[in-house]
């Protein structure tokens, strides 16, 4: 009975363990990327290129970790087929979330771009609705109505609004809800399992490619004009890593516990970026406004989670998955988190 209890007390020793890693890689990459975008000193305000560089990273460290290393197995079942029809548009999609996101750190400030995210959920039901994955009822109009007016609310207590700025985070923002679709019509349904690194191989290359064409274009002309390139090797590394990391910890929050459990971590995740990013960054000023438009939006997202989570289990009877199980690629992703 003493084993079993501490056995017990260690798991959620663990549990408790991989949320707090998860809540502080989450928000800290967040702080990262945009010091690292609007530093002086780093001086590297190329948000295509940074996310190009994690995208490399991520690829180069998976085919290590799988093909030299082989200290984690590549899942079977993928084909050319799926590939294509799958992996390379929902590659695309994260691909134009990370750059359109990580751009508008360059207008917004770290705060303002957290509660402008959470317009999500209005994003993936109206395309959800259309691509006729969502059925249309009174209860789900009036949380969408919540959360739009919350954020709306928000924008309005704003005091540094920069108009350019929303528009790429709201870029990133239907692009996410693209990519969550593409996911649900195209993997979900036939019934795709990878564990994290199985995932990242096949994805990161292709989101590599996606932003590699718009990179020559748009970034690679103002780089060049800056004389030779000067890259912090160091900082760019260990940003590339933490975003690595970020990606596996969310994997293991959900191989531990649920969907629900991450979804209430990236709650409290997002309130702790607004929060402290008005200690950490001096264009973020919240106004009572802000913080009560965003405290609004945040329960039309809570009662949207919850919604989702009763429909998923009316439908699939409760798992909790095991250590070193795969997981849904579905579930997988359900939150951007390098942003």
């Amino acid at each position: 009975m003493a084993d079993r209890s501490k056995g017990f007390m260690r798991d959620e020793f663990v549990t408790y363990a991989y949320i707090l890693l998860y809540i502080a890689l989450s928000s800290g990459q967040i702080f990262f990327n945009k010091w690292v975008l609007s530093s002086k000193e780093i001086n590297f305000p190329y948000p295509l290129g940074l996310t190009l560089l994690h995208m490399i990273f991520s690829s180069v460290l998976c085919f290590l970790l799988t093909k030299v290393l082989k200290i984690v197995k590549v899942e079977e079942g993928m084909t050319l087929e799926i590939y294509v029809t799958s992996v390379i548009p929902i590659g695309a999609m994260f691909a134009m979330t990370l750059w359109l996101g990580n751009t508008a750190y360059l207008y917004i400030s770290v705060a303002f771009a957290q509660m402008l995210k959470a317009i999500m959920p209005v994003a993936v039901f109206i395309l959800g609705v259309a691509a006729g994955l969502e059925m249309m009822s009174c209860r789900m109009l009036l949380i969408m109505s919540i959360i739009s007016f919350g954020v709306l609310v928000a924008s309005y207590g704003e005091l540094n609004i920069n108009w350019i700025g929303v528009v790429y985070q709201m870029g990133g923002v239907v692009g996410e809800a693209l990519r969550l679709i593409f996911m649900e019509l195209l993997v979900k349904r036939k019934g795709i399992k990878l564990n994290p690194i199985s995932l990242m191989y096949y994805v990161s290359p292709c989101s590599a490619i996606c932003l590699f064409v718009p990179w020559i274009f748009l970034e690679k002309s103002k780089m060049d004009g800056n004389g030779p390139w000067n890259f912090h090797f160091v900082v760019l590394t260990l940003n590339s890593l933490c975003t690595f990391a970020l990606n596996l910890s969310v994997f293991l929050v959900i191989s531990h516990t649920s969907a629900l459990t991450i979804r209430v971590a990236g709650v409290v995740k997002d309130w702790v970026v607004v929060l402290v990013s008005a200690l950490l960054f001096a264009d973020t000023k919240l106004t009572i406004i802000n913080l009560f438009g965003y405290a609004i939006a945040i329960a039309g997202v809570a009662a949207y989670n919850n919604h989702k989570l009763k429909k998923e289990a009316s439908k699939v009877p409760t798992e909790t998955p095991g250590d070193g199980e795969s997981i849904p690629l579905v579930s997988q992703t359900n939150t951007n988190t390098e942003r």
